[in-house]
């Protein structure tokens, strides 16, 4: 029986994806003569960031390097609380009245945008780095906890179980039996959250929390599209360099 309605339900799925997907497309008020118009106006913005004013290289490595900083205490403080809130939130090992509570506090964590979290820090603390490395770390924890407890949930119980019947402690189970089994999950999701991290980072000095984004901000406000084609560069730069270490540190983990 359930082979002669996995068709059926797939044409259903396949026929609601359309549906939506048409929905969208006439809802959305798109003109391709539009689309096709703003070819020239593009060519033009491009044409004045060239070429790139690199006399602000200087103020571009001090923003990096802020921008760096807070990705990475951000990603710091969230995986501290995602270690707390990740196994409170695997149903594998926590109760029900703990387990679900836990769960809807990430949701509700996850639904909270980022700029609005970094808006209100920004209010609390006041401009710089600071609220910039709160945010992240608020809204990251939601996301990582969440990874973290999925990696709970899916840790096999048999070697565990083989450990113990030949004697070992509840430490040794955990180190050699659960850890083994989690670690490549919890170091991929963690790095790609830092990569997540960093680029959310890049706007947040927009609504002042420090960063590079403060300087997008304060060049394009001022039509000064030389040195904001510096800034994307450098920022480009600085994206493929992480890129890069993220691979070799995953190869280097296999």
């Amino acid at each position: 029986m359930r082979f002669e309605n996995a068709p059926s339900r797939g044409w259903i799925t396949t026929l609601l994806i359309g549906l939506a997907v048409l929905w969208a497309g006439l809802s959305a008020d798109v003109e391709l003569s539009r689309l096709a118009a703003a070819g020239p106006r593009l060519a033009d913005f491009l044409g004045r960031m060239m070429p790139p004013d690199l006399s602000v290289l200087p103020e571009v490595q001090k923003g990096i390097l802020e921008t760096l900083r807070i990705a990475i205490l951000g990603t710091l403080g969230s995986v501290a609380l995602a270690c707390v809130l990740g196994p409170l939130s695997a149903d594998t090992i926590a109760p029900h009245w703990i387990y679900r509570p836990a769960r809807l506090l990430l949701a509700l964590i996850r639904s909270i945008p980022l700029i609005l979290v970094a808006m209100l820090m920004v209010g609390a603390v006041g401009l710089g780095p600071l609220p910039g490395i709160l945010a992240i770390t608020f809204h990251a924890t939601g996301m990582l906890a969440k990874f973290y407890a999925e990696a709970i949930e899916d840790v096999q119980p048999a070697p565990v179980d083989a450990l113990g019947s030949a004697g070992a402690t509840l430490l040794q189970q955990l180190r050699f039996g659960v850890w083994p089994q989690m670690a490549p999950t919890i170091l991929r999701d963690t790095i790609f959250r830092f990569e997540l991290n960093l680029r959310e980072s890049l706007v947040l000095g927009i609504v002042g929390a420090g960063g590079i984004g403060f300087l997008i901000q304060t060049y394009v406000r001022s039509f000064q599209y030389e040195k904001t084609a510096t800034v994307t560069i450098a920022i480009a730069i600085v994206i493929l360099a992480i890129e890069l270490t993220n691979t070799l540190i995953r190869r280097a983990v296999r």
